[in-house]
C-alpha cells in the first residue's frame, strides 16, 4: 500500500472511529469485545484499503466486514465453555441403573410364553393399541386383552417370588400376597 493510502486510511480510522465503535456494540454486548471486533475489522480492511474504489463506501465495507467477523466468531465460540456466574445443577446420567433395570427385565421376560412376550412387548414396549396389536399377531383384540392380562398377572407372581427368594436370603419374612389381602381387608 502506499504510504498516501496509508495516510488515507489513518485519517478514516480517526474520523470515523467512535461510529464504527457504536456499530460494533450493536453487534456484540460486550464491550471489550465490540473493541476487539472493530480492531479485527480495521486490521482485515487495512490489507484490502488499496481495492476499496470508492471511499464514501469504507463504512458499509467496514461493517460488512464486522458482521462477518462476528459471525466467524459466533461459530468458533459456540462449541466452546461459557463462564456463568453459577454452576448448573451437574446431574450425569449414570445408565448403569437403566443397564440393570433393562436386564432384569429381560430376564423377567423368559417366564412368558413366545406369544405373552410378543404380546407384552407391543403394547407396553412398542406402545401399539390393543387393535394394533392384533392386527400385527394376527388375533382378536379380545385376545389380546386376555394375554396381556395373564402375562402380566404371571410377571406380578415371578416379582413376588423373586422378592420373596431374596429376602429369604437375607433373612427378612414379608407377608404372601393373600397374607396381605387379608389385613388389608
Amino acid at each position: 500500500m502506499a504510504h498516501g493510502e496509508v495516510l488515507e486510511f489513518e485519517e478514516y480510522v480517526r474520523t470515523r472511529q467512535d461510529a464504527l465503535l457504536r456499530s460494533a456494540r450493536r453487534l456484540v454486548p460486550d464491550p471489550v469485545d465490540a473493541q476487539d471486533l472493530l480492531q479485527t475489522a480495521l486490521v482485515r480492511t487495512y490489507g484490502r484499503w488499496d481495492g476499496i474504489a470508492d471511499k464514501r463506501l469504507a463504512d458499509a465495507y467496514l461493517r460488512r466486514v464486522m458482521i462477518n467477523t462476528r459471525t466467524e466468531w459466533w461459530r468458533a465460540r459456540r462449541l466452546e465453555e461459557v463462564p456463568t456466574e453459577q454452576l448448573p445443577d451437574a446431574s450425569v446420567d449414570d445408565s448403569t441403573e437403566q443397564h440393570a433395570d433393562r436386564a432384569f427385565l429381560m430376564d423377567l421376560m423368559k417366564v412368558l410364553a413366545p406369544k405373552q412376550r410378543s404380546v407384552v412387548v407391543l403394547r407396553h414396549w412398542e406402545q401399539m393399541s390393543t387393535e394394533e396389536t392384533a392386527a400385527a399377531l394376527g388375533m382378536s383384540a379380545g385376545t389380546v386383552k386376555s394375554t396381556l392380562h395373564r402375562a402380566l398377572a404371571r410377571l406380578r407372581e415371578e416379582l413376588e417370588r423373586r422378592a420373596r427368594d431374596e429376602n429369604d436370603e437375607l433373612g427378612v419374612h414379608l407377608p404372601k400376597r393373600e397374607e396381605r389381602e387379608r389385613c388389608a381387608a
